[in-house]
Order: C-alpha cells, then sequence, then structure tokens
C-alpha cells in the first residue's frame, strides 16, 4: 500500500461503485473495497487492481458499519476520500408504506452513510483534507412516486449534505453525487433499459465511468463544499410522472 492516498467505496464490487473503484485505482489510489454479499466479486476486482483490499460488512447493522469506519480510520495514514455508493432499492406503493421496506432503505441508503461520514470526518487521518461523496438520485429534483421509501431515504441523506458541510472543518469537503438511470435495475431486460436510460433531454445512456470521473473530480477537485453534482444527461431537469422503467413500457398514469 505504502504512502498512496485511499478511498473506501462501499458497494464496490459492483455496478457504479465498481466504476468508481476502478477509476481510484487508475488514478494510483489504494481503494478499499467494501461488500456485503458481494465478496467473490470484490476479491475479483481487488485482485485486478494495482492496488485494493476488500473489506466486508453488512451495513443494516450501524454497529458493525462504524466500527469499519474505526478500524480503518486506526491503520490508514493517508484516507483522503469516502464514496458512500451502497444502496438498497426495493419497489413499494406510495399509497400504502411498507414499513419493513422504509425502516432497510432508511437504514442502509441515509443512516448508516451519515453516522459513517461523521466518523470518518472526525477519526480519519489526511494531510490535504478529507472528502465525502454520498450518492443520491437525480430523482431528488425530478421525483416521481416509485420507489418510495428509496427515494424518501435518498433525501435524507441529501439533506445532511448541507448542513455536515457548513458545520466542517474548513479542509474537508462534504458533497453529494447524483446519478440518473445508468444500468438495468430492478427487473429490466436490456431492451428496455436500453429505452429507458435514453429518457433524458440529450436521449443517450449516462455511463457508470462518467459516474466515477465526477467521484474523482469531487474527490480532487476545487468544488466548495455542500453542492449536488447531477451526472445524469440532464433527467432531472425533466418532469416524469413515473420512474422511467415503468415509462418506458407505457406504464405512466
Amino acid at each position: 500500500m505504502g504512502e498512496a492516498p485511499t478511498v473506501l467505496v462501499t458497494g464496490g464490487a459492483r455496478r457504479i461503485g465498481a466504476a468508481i473503484s476502478r477509476r481510484f485505482a487508475e488514478a494510483g489510489w489504494h481503494v478499499v473495497i467494501h461488500c456485503n454479499r458481494s465478496r467473490a466479486e470484490a476479491e475479483a476486482l481487488a485482485e485486478a487492481l494495482p492496488s485494493a483490499e476488500v473489506i466486508r460488512c453488512d451495513l443494516a447493522e450501524l454497529d458493525a458499519a462504524r466500527a469499519m469506519i474505526s478500524e480503518l480510520a486506526e491503520r490508514l495514514n493517508d484516507w483522503r476520500a469516502l464514496v458512500n455508493s451502497a444502496s438498497v432499492f426495493a419497489p413499494d406503493d406510495v399509497r400504502a408504506l411498507d414499513p419493513g421496506i422504509l425502516a432497510g432503505a432508511m437504514q442502509v441508503n441515509a443512516r448508516a452513510p451519515i453516522a459513517m461520514a461523521q466518523d470518518y470526518l472526525r477519526l480519519a487521518r489526511s494531510s490535504v483534507g478529507r472528502r465525502v461523496i454520498q450518492l443520491t438520485d437525480q430523482k431528488l429534483a425530478n421525483p416521481n412516486p416509485d420507489f418510495f421509501s428509496y427515494t424518501l431515504s435518498k433525501h435524507a441523506l441529501a439533506g445532511s449534505v448541507p448542513m455536515m458541510a457548513m458545520a466542517g472543518n474548513p479542509a474537508d469537503r462534504v458533497y453529494a453525487l447524483a446519478p440518473g438511470a445508468i444500468l438495468a435495475s430492478h427487473d429490466q431486460d436490456p431492451v428496455e433499459a436500453e429505452r429507458s436510460h435514453r429518457m433524458n433531454l440529450l436521449r443517450r445512456r449516462t455511463g457508470a465511468e462518467e459516474v466515477a470521473d465526477a467521484a474523482w473530480f469531487l474527490a480532487t477537485g476545487p468544488l466548495e463544499s455542500g453542492q449536488t453534482l447531477y451526472v445524469d444527461s440532464g433527467q432531472h431537469l425533466l418532469s416524469q410522472p413515473r420512474d422511467v422503467i415503468f415509462l418506458a413500457r407505457g406504464e405512466a398514469e
């Protein structure tokens, strides 16, 4: 590992998280790839990167998530960035709240990343300042009633960003990174994903690598703390009455 700067990427073994892990590794950082159920994929990715390790933790267990931050902070000399990419995305109905789905979404998508960010900023060491990047969603600006608990949890996470930025050390930065439709999700097939992911102002698919480049910019660039960066080809500037999964199937009401 040497003296390379370090980033922890939660959910860093798959999908957007894996793209972010690769982007930092290509830039010479040591990457801590967090996983829960994707241990085999995490190990394979770590083997393919120049400097990486795997750490497993179930973010549904808050004490375990915070212990993970404490353990890493104790041994990492230059921990420059925490990227919270891990998320749960279960469908539920805006007209009939499912308490279990809501509790799970709030825990993994909001409570854990907020507590981890607080502990990271309190404990981690870095000579050039620390960066927290919370992955949210373009639904913050373009809400629809689908995936109700998921969307509520992302609003809660996003709300923490400007407050933490205002109260933080001037050398540190806290950001939200809001992707649009990027990869196939829920029960989409490839044809549906291709159609739905072009439902934005540019009529193009936004790539996971674009989100990874944005995370890299936030971790290393001069953007003022507390801001949200949208990477969605303009999707958040539209008004969409349903999630694009259902719009692509002609299910808009």
